[in-house]
């Protein structure tokens, strides 16, 4: 609601509880002019008297008994509802929708979230996983983990964490057999990619950067990669903080690591407004400080 008009009400209604402007002045700390200013403007509004003025006092006409009834009322949901903005803004409450990367879903998120949940009873959290791009000032999504630099100067993003990406295969994958895996070796069996996510190998040594083969397929979605990865279907480009498991059970083999694949770099994304709720400021610290441990736990393999 407009401040101004909050203002002017407060103003409306003290002069009718107290009888007369300057008293009404006198407690709001305002000139008697200026509360008789904003009587006026009120009346200019409506189009009708509020009072019945006379040198001794001041009564309500009739539109003045049914505008103050109804003043009474706004200044109720005024307060009512700067109560609760301001509890958003100081203790964690309400939902929060968060949309996330669908492999962030099996067990980047489950400590961030248990956290959230355990410490603050009055949250409540609606995530939503998809690899797709979304709209998120359509969506009305609060808080989006997103991979990659952004273009839309709509979103502020901030970074959480850095992580490696690994060439990998299936132990019972035919190039899983390699002793050593050569880069003419890649292009005879069949490379799957995620859609949204594809990228250059880098050689450390010689310096030299090259394109990975082509595809033979191409999924929208990383947990259905790491599934057709596992199934022996081809090798790809996994995340590695969502395959440490299947590589430290060695059911996942990198390979060719002397090719080494780029980091990856996680953001918290939100809309960009002036301030942001305590859910969302809390959520944003509670996710960077679970992604800092994983980030200690990376899995180098040999």
């Amino acid at each position: 609601m407009n401040s101004k008009l909050i203002k002017t009400l407060r103003v409306f209604s003290r002069t009718v509880e107290t009888g007369n402007m300057s008293s009404a002045a006198a407690e709001l700390s305002m000139t008697t002019s200026a509360v008789s200013q904003h009587i006026k403007q009120l009346e200019q509004e409506i189009g009708l008297s509020l009072f019945n003025r006379s040198p001794r006092e001041l009564t309500l006409t009739e539109a003045g008994h049914l505008y103050y009834q109804s003043c009474l009322k706004m200044l109720a949901l005024a307060d009512q509802a700067s109560t609760q903005l301001q509890h958003l803004q100081s203790k964690p409450s309400g939902e929060l929708k968060l949309v996330a990367p669908v492999g962030f879903g099996g067990g980047l998120l489950s400590e961030p979230l248990e956290r959230l949940i355990n410490e603050f009873d009055d949250l409540r959290i609606q995530l939503i996983l998809t690899d797709e791009p979304i709209d998120m000032i359509k969506s009305g999504a609060d808080l989006a983990i997103a991979i990659g630099p952004l273009t839309n100067s709509n979103l502020i993003a901030r970074k959480l964490a850095t992580w490696p990406l690994k060439l990998c295969a299936h132990r019972d994958h035919p190039i899983a057999k390699f002793k050593k895996v050569s880069w003419d070796d890649l292009h005879q069996f069949a490379r799957i990619s995620h859609t949204y996510a594809d990228s250059n190998a880098f050689n450390p040594l010689t310096l030299e950067s090259k394109p990975l083969p082509k595809a033979k397929i191409n999924v929208n979605n990383m947990q259905s990669l790491i599934a057709l990865v596992c199934d022996g279907v081809g090798y790809g480009v996994l995340p590695e903080p969502e395959v440490r498991h299947l590589l430290r059970k060695k059911e996942l083999i990198e390979i060719a690591p002397e090719w080494a694949m780029p980091n990856y770099t996680v953001y918290a994304v939100t809309p960009a407004r002036d301030s942001l709720a305590a859910k969302t400021k809390t959520a944003i610290e509670t996710i960077k400080h679970c992604f800092n441990d994983v980030s200690k736990q990376v899995e180098f393999v040999d």
